[in-house]
């Protein structure tokens, strides 16, 4: 007799959180061939059934929908020497970068032991930048959602005039389609102009997606006023027709490297930035007027040695985050949800008091990072729980019996606290028979 299978998984659980409507309590998700078939009370949920086969797996703890990690690199993952150092600023960390990635490593293996860390923390979803082309099938062949953003740095005009653009687009063919592809023109500060202006069109002459890092180094910032003591806040710069960020600052503009990149038309709602931790109001302001996320990656600030980012503005203020490990190279974990109470912690201590912030952080987790890579309508959406999305799920382990509670347990407290995932409807991830009960329900089964 082959095995009892039924075509309908119910995952259930005492706290259900879709993002896209309120949480739930005594929660139900229905999953039909890998997508949402039915989102709401349990009890609802298992009448909409009736008459079908379906199993039920009755989770202990909360069902989010999985988290979307904004921004990492996995093929760092075998750079964890680095990451668990302290740092005086992103020259220091760089040094010892520098000097760990020059040493041999299996890119595709360290990238694929990445991926299987994130999808145990609960992350069914990345922005993954990829500097070796040895690590670009790490989403695709570990069964991840999201976006391989080839990176690109290093290149000047003349070299960029010559032969850059051809090599990155012979380049780019050879990043996967699956789940998704993308280019990460790296920061202001590592390309000159004439690449910063053709990138942006190469991606959108091809329908996919940028992501760069920006306002990381505090290099970055604004420059109100020159050593002189002369006004330097004008935006004139782009009329000297200065060859990069770096000849622009020695000129003595003090624009910030957002609205240098602004000026070349880089930010769009195609775009999504890492970091932002250097940014003026103006700059935040420049971000949601171009429809640009930012994922804010804290605990990989607080290693380099950085300010943390401005989060409570950014949450005043309504612009769209997202949030983001970063890698092994500058972070302790793959735990999205450590970022997410860092940024808790950083939050409160700026002064937002608002009762909503817990709701607002794990949305930023989730839907907020499905949204900064484009993912979050569609025909495969993710990163929120809802009928016809990709069915990607993440379980937390909570002891709250209220919505609120659990919530604020979620935030302030659930790093390590992923125990079970799952990816297009198939649980990737399981903490043990102890974290649920499965039992065959509803119509007639077929032996």
């Amino acid at each position: 007799m082959s095995e009892v299978t039924a075509a309908t998984t119910v995952h259930s659980a005492r706290i259900v959180v879709p993002m896209t409507a309120p949480p739930i309590a005594d929660g139900a998700v229905a999953v039909r061939d890998g997508r949402i078939l039915h989102v709401g009370e349990r009890s609802w949920v298992v009448d909409q059934l009736d008459g079908c086969a379906f199993t039920e797996r009755r989770w202990r703890g909360a069902l989010l929908p999985g988290l979307v990690n904004a921004h990492s690199h996995l093929q760092y993952t075998g750079m964890a020497s680095v990451g668990s150092g302290q740092y005086e600023g992103f020259e220091d960390w760089a040094s010892a970068f520098n000097q760990d990635y020059a040493e041999p490593h299996d890119w595709r293996a360290e990238a694929a032991e990445g991926a299987r860390r994130s999808i145990v923390a609960g992350v069914t979803s990345i922005a993954d930048v990829v500097t070796d082309i040895e690590a670009a099938t790490a989403l695709e062949d570990a069964g991840l959602g999201g976006i391989a953003y080839w990176e690109v740095m290093d290149w000047e005009n003349a070299a960029w005039q010559q032969h850059g653009r051809d090599q990155v687009l012979d380049e780019l063919a050879r990043i996967p389609t699956m789940p998704g592809a993308g280019l990460s023109p790296h920061a202001p500060y590592s390309l000159d102009v004439a690449p910063l202006l053709e990138l942006p069109d190469i991606v959108r002459q091809r329908g996919l997606r940028l992501h760069l890092h920006l306002g990381e180094a505090a290099f970055e910032g604004e420059r109100l006023a020159g050593v002189d003591g002369t006004d330097l806040h004008g935006t004139d710069w782009h009329l000297a027709n200065v060859p990069s960020f770096r000849a622009m600052r020695a000129l003595g503009f003090g624009a910030s490297a957002t609205a240098f990149v602004d000026r070349l038309g880089v930010l769009g709602p195609d775009c999504h930035i890492a970091h932002g931790v250097y940014m003026t109001a103006a700059d935040r302001a420049l971000l949601r007027a171009r429809g640009t996320a930012v994922a804010l990656c804290p605990r990989s600030n607080a290693v380099i040695g950085l300010d943390p980012p401005p989060v409570a503005d950014y949450l005043r203020e309504g612009s769209p985050i997202a949030i983001g490990t970063d890698s092994l190279s500058s972070s302790p974990s793959l735990d999205l949800m450590a970022d997410v109470t860092a940024l808790h912690r950083i939050a409160r201590a700026q002064g937002y008091g608002d009762r909503d912030l817990h709701e607002r952080l794990l949305a930023a987790a989730t839907l907020g990072g499905a949204h900064a890579m484009g993912l979050a309508v569609g025909q495969d959406r993710i990163g929120h729980l809802a009928v016809g999305a990709r069915a990607d799920l993440a379980v937390f382990d909570v002891d709250s019996r209220t919505v609120p509670d659990a919530l604020a347990e979620l935030v302030e407290d659930g790093a390590g606290r992923a125990v079970a995932t799952v990816i297009r409807g198939v649980v990737r991830a399981d903490g043990g028979p102890d974290r649920h009960v499965e039992v065959p329900r509803g119509g007639k089964m077929v032996a």
